[in-house]
Order: structure tokens, then sequence, then C-alpha cells
């Protein structure tokens, strides 16, 4: 990535979302975590984000509210949901919702780092086109 993407985490997983802030840190990318999708929603509308790093499976509301709230108030951030529970189906409706893309928990850095840096260049592409 020749620029850094500002990244948010919505994970209710507490030491999940720490672990993921050290690992994207060892990248060169810092990251804002949030717990909850409520929290999350009300952080978007104060401030602009790249790529969020969205769990699916929340208490309140879950990931795929948080997409729909998200796309409704056409927030360019791109989103990459993170499930452990994600299904044909559910990966259907998350990419019919405009998710850019999701990946299974636990995954590789790797393959996440890459699906990062590819969601941010769509996101850039969109500004450029707005």
């Amino acid at each position: 990535m020749s620029e850094n993407p500002n990244i948010l985490i919505v994970d209710d997983e507490e030491q999940f979302r720490k672990n993921l802030i050290k690992l994207l840190k060892t990248k060169g990318i810092s990251a804002k975590e949030i717990s909850r999708g409520e929290d999350a929603i009300e952080e978007l509308s104060k401030n602009s984000y790249d790529v969020i790093l969205l769990d699916l499976k929340m208490p309140g509301i879950n990931g795929i509210e948080v997409l729909k709230e998200i796309k409704k108030r056409k927030i360019l951030s791109e989103v990459i949901i993170l499930s452990g529970h994600a299904s044909i189906d559910t990966a259907f409706e998350i990419m019919k919702y405009g998710a850019y893309d999701y990946i299974m928990k636990p995954f590789d850095i790797e393959e996440l780092m890459v699906k990062i840096s590819l969601a941010y260049e769509k996101k850039i592409e969109k500004e450029k086109h707005k």
C-alpha cells in the first residue's frame, strides 16, 4: 500500500480487537476499535474511515444492520465483514448489501492485508469519481 488506510475495527470480542490492532501495527497501519454496532454508527457520523472491518455477529445491532446503515448514509468506506459463522446464504446477503468482501475467522493476516489493500484502492477510486 502506498499510503496507509484509516481503519475502523468493529467487533464485540475485546481480545480479538486488541490482537488485530497489534497485527495491523506490525504492518504500519493504525486502527480504531469499537465493540458495538451502535457505537460504530455514531463514530461514522463523526469520522471517516477508508476500510471498516466489521464483525457479523454482535449483540445489539449486528454487522448486516451496520452495513445497511453505512450504505443508507452513503458512507464511502469499504466494508470487509469478519465472521466465524458465514454460510453461502450469509455471504450472498453480505455482498447484496454492498460489502466489499468477507473473510472467515480465524484468518491469515496476509490474506486480510490483501483484502484491505484492494478495498482501500476501491475506496480511493470511488472518491475520484464522486
